[in-house]
């Protein structure tokens, strides 16, 4: 059993992939004799709890690995490098976990249990056409009206269907994807001027208002935080 406070204990009685998007206080509760077999792993999303697809999954996950189509064969490779010690280990560890993650995330939506947020959109027949446009094209101007098209709705249909289920107006909903990438690029020390440029600001200095509107912090403060150092005096750009 698992325990999460309060709440109902969580019976599992078959092999289960446990997934907890965000932090959350739970106690596991065994047989002394014939406890389960555990294999932890920690997932990172870019932004945090604030990431799109983190933002969009409930407190806690739990899913028979049976329900999961077609993952044998990967669990099967990631139990094997979790308890070898080849050469390259953590980095097929990696991304076997990621492929296990996409089938998950895509089991999730089939079973219609993302009520809101990216994932609920995602699985929308219409919806998403204009989440796939926005996220392969985030510098393009995208007006209402060419959303509604990629979508196949009417202007007013589509502005109330995407707010319904994703839980924001697409504008907000852009300006998020937006700038999660920056985060992204930050991280790796990319250039502001060239990440102003791929994701559709005029400039650094149109970039550091809204990023700064977005988080609250400058994007070199941000940047500074993110990994773990001080933050050097604001240029004239980011105040």
């Amino acid at each position: 059993e698992v325990h999460h406070g309060s709440a109902a204990p969580l019976r599992i009685d078959e092999p289960s992939l446990l997934l907890y998007p965000r932090p959350l206080t739970h106690r596991f509760v065994t047989d002394a004799e014939h406890g389960p077999r555990f294999l932890c792993a920690h997932m990172a999303f870019e932004g945090g709890a604030s990431h799109p697809i983190a933002a969009a999954l409930p407190d806690w996950i739990c899913l028979p690995l049976a329900s999961v189509p077609n993952c044998e064969p990967v669990l099967a490779l990631l139990f094997a490098e979790a308890e070898a010690a080849h050469c390259g280990r953590q980095l097929m560890l990696n991304r076997l976990f990621e492929v296990l993650m996409i089938w998950v995330l895509r089991e999730l939506m089939a079973q219609g249990r993302m009520d809101s947020g990216l994932l609920a959109g995602l699985a929308h027949p219409r919806l998403r056409g204009a989440l796939v446009a926005m996220h392969d094209q985030p510098q393009r101007d995208w007006p209402l009206q060419a959303l509604a098209d990629a979508a196949g709705m009417s202007r007013t249909v589509f502005a109330n269907s995407f707010r319904d289920v994703v839980g924001c107006t697409p504008g907000v909903y852009l300006q998020r994807w937006r700038i999660g990438l920056v985060q992204k690029g930050l991280r790796e020390g990319r250039p502001l001027k060239r990440l102003a440029d791929e994701v559709g600001y005029g400039g650094e200095a149109a970039l550091s208002r809204a990023f700064r509107a977005h988080t609250g912090q400058s994007p070199r403060d941000w940047r500074k935080a993110a990994l773990g150092l001080p933050a050097p005096p604001a240029t004239a750009s980011e105040v």
